[in-house]
Formats: structure tokens, sequence, C-alpha cells
């Protein structure tokens, strides 16, 4: 991990979706329904970063993810680029800083597109009890399977809830874990999604994190668990009822969710998303560091290849953490040819404006319309 960051800390998070069995009379969904679910977990109220909020399992980075040691359990793969799980074709001068560092020059021997996929599987062990794993000996063979599961057969669930409990109290023990089990972190189910910035705070200092996000698609929602610490609840839902409840004023989720859920929208079924997510993360990804505008009727999250997103924003918090506005939302939209904004009118009122097609044959999210109609449909079934 990069200690030498002053201003964030390196994190990786995973979209989790899984399939839902249903019965043979509803094989086939309405258009607006959907054949899987999403990972989503409550933070406690007393955590430091966004309590209460419902999110996605993820954490920092840790020195571990980026241990030599690693070397030796992905040895077969070591002579493959990012250890098998290939390339991008984005440009090293346009890959987001996390993914472009050099991690050599750092000291570590272990690539930054690796390192992330291990954080985001070792964190949504620790906090969901979801281990993302492939037997070392059968790694070959999982490593091209469509839609993978979650392993759960490594030992049983005592040994399986000791070891939880040791990666909690250290991340190294993630590593040996792997080792004693025979396993490695299925890193290859692990498609590159996105990349978020912390944006600085409305409300004076607060933490911020570079996250890396990944999205991984099980076969079946797996034995979930949350750690009673800083994860309190867990749901397993469908992208609409996320938003329905979003709406309803019932959980809480940041901008970031709602924007990605809202692009996973666009797809109902499991395999459509897996195989979009697969072909599109070799295409690489853009960060986003949102800039908050402060309209007269509401707050503004301007995102890249907005008309009115600056030329060269502030990443380090020097300047007003909120560009002033004396115009209406109304006249902000009209002075824009180009939108990518995330409109918040309070807390549970948000909506999505993009007109621009999206960089790296990536998708945007569907309009707030289609999302309203599409909860209400599925509140239905």
């Amino acid at each position: 991990m990069n200690t030498a960051l002053k201003h964030w800390k390196e994190a990786a998070t995973v979209i989790l979706v899984a399939g839902m069995k249903r019965s043979p009379a509803a094989s086939v969904p309405h258009k607006s329904a959907f054949n899987y679910r999403v990972l989503l977990l409550k933070r406690s109220g007393k955590s430091g970063f966004m309590p209460n909020a419902h999110v996605f399992p993820g954490g920092l980075a840790e020195a571990s993810d980026f241990s030599p040691e690693w070397l030796d359990l992905f040895e077969p793969f070591r002579t493959l680029p990012n250890f098998g799980v290939g390339l991008v074709k984005q440009p090293p001068e346009t890959r987001p800083p996390m993914f472009a560092t050099d991690r050599l020059k750092l000291g570590s021997p272990v690539p930054g597109d690796v390192a992330f996929r291990i954080c985001a599987v070792r964190e949504t062990f620790e906090e969901a009890g979801v281990l993302l794993v492939v037997p070392r000996k059968d790694a070959a063979e999982h490593r091209s399977r469509s839609v993978p599961a979650a392993l759960s057969e490594l030992c049983d669930r005592s040994e399986m809830a000791r070891w939880r409990s040791l990666v909690i109290q250290n991340s190294s023990n993630f590593i040996h874990m792997c080792r004693e089990l025979q396993c490695l972190p299925n890193i290859w189910a692990m498609h590159e999604w996105g990349n978020w910035l912390t944006p600085i705070g409305l409300h004076g200092k607060q933490r911020r994190y570079d996250t890396a996000f990944y999205l991984c698609c099980l076969k079946d929602i797996p034995d979930t668990v949350q750690d009673e610490k800083e994860i309190v609840h867990f749901e397993w839902s469908t992208p609409s009822e996320v938003l329905r409840s979003f709406r309803d004023r019932e959980v809480w989720i940041a901008p970031p969710q709602f924007y990605d859920l809202g692009r996973m929208s666009n797809f109902h079924l499991l395999s459509d998303l897996h195989d979009f997510a697969k072909s599109r993360s070799v295409e690489g990804c853009e960060q986003w560091l949102p800039v908050h505008l402060a309209a007269t009727d509401c707050h503004v999250s301007l995102l890249p290849g907005d008309s009115m997103y600056p030329e060269t924003p502030d990443y380090t918090g020097k300047t007003k953490s909120s560009l002033p506005s004396e115009k209406s939302l109304e006249e902000l939209q009209k002075e824009s040819p180009n939108l990518h904004r995330i409109v918040i009118h309070d807390l549970y009122t948000t909506s999505a404006y993009v007109n621009i097609t999206p960089k790296y044959r990536h998708l945007p999210p569907l309009t707030s319309a289609a999302l309203n109609s599409q909860s209400n449909h599925d509140s239905k079934l």
C-alpha cells in the first residue's frame, strides 16, 4: 500500500451479487424483475465513517495485501500478467493513480491490480463471512469459470469462524489461512468496475479514501454473517429493492452506491451482468472525484465529463469544499449541455443525470423515472 499518501487512504470494495433460485414457472422473469441479489452491509452507528450507511463489503488496503508471501502462493501464475488477471487496454498515462503506481518502487512485488483484489476478498470475509477463494490445486480451472461459487467446503463452520476471527485481529492471518487451507483469493472473479475518490467534506475534515470498486458474480447466495462490530446487519436484495428502500427512507446509501446500483439496474439477468462486467473490465476505468456545487435549492455532485466539472479539480482540499452558485437546479441544467451529475435534495432524495457517453465501455445508470418504475413493479411481485 502507498503510505506516502497524505490526503486519503487506499481501499477496495466489491459489489457482490448472487443468483436467486427460482421455480420453473418463474424461470423467465418479467423485464423489470431481477434473478439476482446484491449484498449490502449496514455499518455500525459508532463507525467513524458513514455510520448507519448501507455499503458494499470492503475496507482499507493493508500491508499484508502487498506482502511478498503471496508470491509463493500464486507461484503457478507469477509469469502471467497480473497473476492471470491480465492487462487492461487503457493507456498507462490515463490509469487511475492507485492502479498506475509502480508498487515495486514502494517495496512490493505484488501488482496493485492483484493486491486490491486480495484486499476486497479479505474484507468480504472479515465483514460478511463470505470466503471468495478457490482451491489452490484447481485454481487454473476455477480461473476460467463463468460464474463461480463462494467456497465453504475447505473446513467446517467452527474452523471457518476461528480463521475469520484471526483475520479480523490481524490481516496477515489471511495469508496464513490461505497457506494452511491450500486456497487462493479468487482474484480472477473480481472484475474492475470503477474508482471513486471520497470528495472533500462539506462539514469540515473527514476520512477520505481512494477506492477500487470490483464486481463479483456468484452462482448462489452464500452463507453470510455480520461481524457485530463494524457491521450490524446484512441484506441480500435486488437493486430495485435497495433503491426503493432508500427512496422510502428505510435505508441510507451513499452516492457511489446509488450510482452503481443504477448502473446494475440495466441488467435483469445475472448472466448478462456477469458477461458485461467481465468483458468491460479489460477496458479499464476512470478515477472519479465528485465536486460539490451548492445550488439554491439542492446540492449537486459533479462528475468528470459534466460541463461544469472543473478542468483542474482540487484533490487536496485547499480551497472551499463546495462551489457556490446563486442559481437553481433548473437554471444549472439549462446551462449545461453535458450532464454527469448526482443531484441531492436531501439525504434520501437523490437523482443521477447523465447524457454523456461513459468512458471505457461503461453504462450510465438508469434514469430516476425508470428506476422508480422498476422498483414499483418489483414491490408488486
